[in-house]
């Protein structure tokens, strides 16, 4: 896998955190199978800069690569196992016959989420040889921080790279992305797609169908801090309400042929400001419930009602043009960047907070906090919980961190006893997924 557009293999590091966390796995794995790994592979956890609940509309996101990521040892077993244990022993092991097995309501299903990508996906003639696999990780779980995903796409890297199969990084984030659907995680792909093309000290711009993402240089000076809230995630029952031919808000702009502003204004003329009940929505579609409820709504959201049409359309175009101006601001670097980056935020966070309604009163509480200590600060992920990010000036990153420690986690029982630094830190962006050799 040394061609550039694939995931590259890399040395085993020499010195660092990293190596430390490698070579703990590495012990690990010896003393539950009695061998050593053959190699190793790492796939990173991400933030959402600008850009949320925007990719499953078909509209670019604004992500970049953290560096916690997700650790895998990984040797083959001539057993026709899969064998899948965690370093953390919270998490209970697995074993499984390696080509008849079923997803499961666990930890582990994540792997078999990327073993089952790769089956179907990955190009692999015949039956898959035996697998014994350590996973370990430093990305907070239920944090917004996409540490599922990061444990399905190094799980799709290391079976391909068992099986010596070379896929792209664009191939295995697609691959990722799809097969994510086995467990009803389905997004807009994203959190796949930075996790394989991500580059160090550059976030990207990720567009959709097709895959491809453009580099963006941050302003000099800008830091990014990230603070969890500690209210566990709960991603509440969500669809995505369209019609017929356009499943996306993103192909309904294509075929009306407006821009983002314009259809911003095209809701505000077309949508009241309120509820729009389900009998209504059938009135003005002319169609049945159960025809709506078949095409537009998943099963966990067929009881609901009411649908707030103006809110939920007005974000997603709203934002949607948030993430160009943030690209713009970024290109051309002046003076007042650092400023515009922290209002679009501030911005984003309030669009999120009031028109999706998918913030957290923990969350709100840590961007108030963070108004004028800050650039400007909003939630990052799924929301309904896990993370905010916020825009620092580098200079002021200790004490500003400082701030949140005395004002919000010193007042917050979860965080009591808890390593500080891995819920609140400042992350440089990281580089992608990679597979390492000794």
């Amino acid at each position: 896998m040394n061609n550039s557009k694939c995931p590259p293999v890399k040395k085993f590091p020499t010195e660092g955190e990293r190596y430390q966390r490698l070579r703990a796995l590495q012990e690990k794995f010896t003393l539950e199978f009695s061998h050593n790994p053959q190699f190793y592979v790492r796939a990173p956890g991400r933030v959402n800069l600008i850009g949320e609940h925007v990719d499953y509309c078909g509209y670019a996101v604004f992500p970049m690569a953290v560096e916690q990521d997700i650790l895998i040892a990984l040797a083959t077993n001539d057993m026709g196992k899969l064998n899948v244990h965690n370093i953390d022993k919270d998490y209970p092991d697995f074993f499984c016959n390696v080509n008849n097995f079923e997803e499961q309501p666990a930890w582990f299903n994540y792997v078999l989420c990327g073993v089952r990508g790769i089956m179907d996906e990955g190009g692999i003639e015949g039956p898959l040889v035996g697998m014994d696999m350590l996973v370990g990780g430093n990305i907070p779980p239920s944090s917004g921080l996409s540490s599922s995903s990061a444990l399905v796409c190094a799980a799709a890297l290391a079976v391909a790279h068992a099986h010596g199969i070379s896929l792209t990084k664009e191939k295995l984030a697609e691959i990722c992305a799809h097969c994510e659907t086995h467990i009803g995680t389905q997004g807009g792909g994203m959190d796949q797609a930075i996790s394989f093309l991500a580059t160090e000290d550059t976030a990207k711009v990720i567009e959709f169908n097709p895959l491809r993402s453009t580099s963006v240089t941050l302003p000099p000076g800008a830091t990014f801090v990230v603070g969890n809230s500690l209210a566990p995630m709960n991603k509440a029952a969500n669809s995505r309400l369209a019609w017929k031919m356009y499943q996306k808000l993103g192909d309904l702009q294509k075929v009306l042929g407006k821009s983002l502003p314009q259809m911003m204004t095209l809701v505000t003329d077309t949508f009241e400001a309120r509820p729009y009940g389900k009998d209504e929505i059938c009135e003005l579609l002319r169609t049945t419930p159960e025809e709506l409820d078949q095409i537009t709504l998943s099963e966990n959201t067929r009881h609901i009602q009411e649908f707030k049409l103006h809110d939920r359309a007005l974000h997603v175009f709203s934002e949607a043009h948030r993430v160009w101006q943030f690209k713009r601001v970024c290109d051309e670097q002046n003076d007042t960047a650092l400023e515009e980056l922290g209002r679009l935020m501030l911005d984003s966070h309030r669009s999120t907070q009031l028109l999706y309604e998918c913030s957290h009163p923990k969350l709100d509480t840590l961007v108030e906090l963070s108004q004028g200590v800050s650039l400007g600060a909003r939630l990052t992920g799924a929301g309904w919980g896990g993370c905010m990010v916020a825009l620092v000036e580098e200079k002021s990153t200790e004490a500003y961190k400082k701030m949140l420690q005395d004002r919000y986690y010193s007042q917050e029982p979860a965080a009591q006893g808890r390593d500080m630094n891995s819920i609140l830190f400042s992350s440089r962006p990281g580089s992608g997924a990679c597979i390492f050799v000794e």
